[in-house]
């Protein structure tokens, strides 16, 4: 079996054929979803999605982009759900700041405030994180260093090697299509190098489709496809990089599996 532990099934972009996205999944041996909890906007239709489907979980979180639209009160909620895994994806985003270097300061300062902040929601109720870090690979590190009191994933690992010490702090990496890119160069050279202990596998779908697909929506099947690629670069069976990353994911986000 393989769980899917990253995927917005949440989006609009499956309103019309979720069903038929979750039997293509099934077929391909995924059985298990974590929809991460980005934009405010949409948590109910996760929550609601995690209460029609069994094998639908879903997570607490904003997105650094959303930052502006964090709320506490309103993601503890449903922080208690008895389908809540998760707090995030919370983290740092860098790629898009603005202009000035006073917006510039500004952004940074309010995304580390809304980290920190569901950094200890995911203290204060012994959740895992699921962090989202982009060109913000030290700062992110630092902030989890000094508050995380509980493991969690980087989700879409980005290839930094600085973060592979969070490994001995509880963290996994998630690995998604990214690693099946032809310019995906930093990563495939990394990997390696990460525990076969703290690996799991996502799609982030819809975004960040897998060679031969990319460019089309992703969806929770083409775990498969992520899987093939990193048996091929861990030099290690499929059966049992499935098995391997079945069990971090189980370990890691504790009751997905009744």
């Amino acid at each position: 079996m393989i769980i899917d532990t990253h995927c917005h099934l949440d989006d609009e972009r499956y309103i019309e054929d979720l069903d038929e996205v979750l039997e293509r999944a099934k077929e391909a041996g995924v059985k298990k979803y974590i929809i991460p909890g980005a934009d405010p906007k949409s948590l109910k239709r996760a929550v609601e999605l995690s209460e029609k489907y069994d094998d639908i979980y879903f997570a607490v979180g904003v997105h650094p982009y959303d930052a502006q639209n964090y709320n506490r009160d309103f993601l503890e909620q449903f922080i208690e759900h008895k389908k809540c895994v998760a707090v995030g994806e919370c983290g740092l985003d860098y790629y898009r700041l603005p202009e000035s270097k006073e917006e510039v300061e500004q952004e940074k300062a309010l995304q580390k405030e809304v980290f920190i902040d569901q950094i200890e929601l995911a203290n204060k109720y012994n959740k895992p994180l699921i962090v989202h870090i982009r060109e913000a690979s030290l700062d992110s590190k630092n902030i989890l260093k000094e508050y995380a009191k509980v493991d969690g994933v980087l989700h879409c690992f980005n290839a930094n090697e600085g973060l592979l010490e969070l490994a001995n702090m509880g963290f996994y990496f998630g690995i998604g299509g990214v690693l099946t890119f032809k310019n995906a160069k930093k990563l495939i050279n990394v990997y390696p190098k990460i525990p076969l202990e703290k690996l799991v596998v996502e799609t982030d779908a819809p975004y960040l489709t897998p060679h031969p697909y990319r460019g089309s929506r992703n969806e929770p099947a083409y775990c498969a496809l992520v899987l093939d690629k990193m048996a091929e670069l861990s030099d290690v069976n499929i059966d049992d990089l499935k098995n391997i990353t079945l069990e971090n994911s189980k370990r890691l986000f504790k009751g997905i599996i009744s």
